[in-house]
């Protein structure tokens, strides 16, 4: 799941911010010597956080039905995760870096989700939209100066791209067969309860005198 969505940001950035060839896009830790290999102008999404969205969990089953539109299996709904990107740009001039990093914004304010058009494999299967959101103020919990630190390097402009993505958690109940005949239950003194095509007929036994 994580790659698949790695590949629609890349895809993203091609397509909406930069376009530049001569641009690379990596996923590698920006730490110091990470930054002294560098040698060509450099767009960096680096994973630095992942945990659910709880916001977006949902409760009970999903119905898969089969070709008779009878259930077949119910399974668990997907389960949301929150994955959270530092990305920067890294040329020789602060200027230079300042129009990419504004590009990047304005690419990624034009979406709400990550178009279905970059999404493949299982992220595509599920259909769900995963929503997205650029440069939001951070939790209180974390901040990108920490992340800089457990880095090992010097704070620099960044965009903070956070991206909530539904995952398939496999889990599936098959179903029984369907129901053909009416309910019947006994109830003590009554002789039966009788539940056909939806309708409750009650037949009493009669006192003996």
């Amino acid at each position: 799941m994580i790659p698949e969505v790695d590949e629609a940001i890349r895809a993203l950035i091609r397509t909406e911010a930069v376009p530049d060839a001569a641009v690379e896009v990596v996923f590698d830790a920006p730490t110091k010597d990470w930054a002294a290999r560098r040698n060509a102008p450099t767009v960096n999404v680096y994973l630095y956080d992942i945990r659910e969205d709880l916001r977006r969990r949902q409760r009970g089953l999903v119905n898969s039905y089969a070709e008779d539109d009878s259930i077949a299996a119910r399974t668990l709904p997907p389960r949301y995760f929150k994955l959270s990107y530092l990305v920067t740009a890294w040329t020789q001039r602060p200027e230079d870096e300042h129009r990419l990093l504004s590009s990047l914004l304005l690419g990624f304010l034009r979406h709400e989700a990550l178009p279905p058009v970059t999404q493949t494999g299982e992220l595509a299967r599920l259909g769900l939209s995963a929503p997205m959101t650029i440069a939001l103020p951070p939790p209180e919990d974390r901040a990108f100066a920490d992340v800089w630190t457990a880095l090992g390097g010097e704070l620099k402009p960044s965009l903070d791209l956070l991206i909530s993505v539904p995952v398939d958690t496999g889990r599936s109940f098959r179903a029984g067969p369907p129901v053909t005949e009416g309910m019947v239950a006994t109830l003590g003194p009554q002789e039966q309860l009788v539940h056909p095509a939806g309708r409750i007929a009650i037949r009493r036994q009669r006192r003996r005198s």
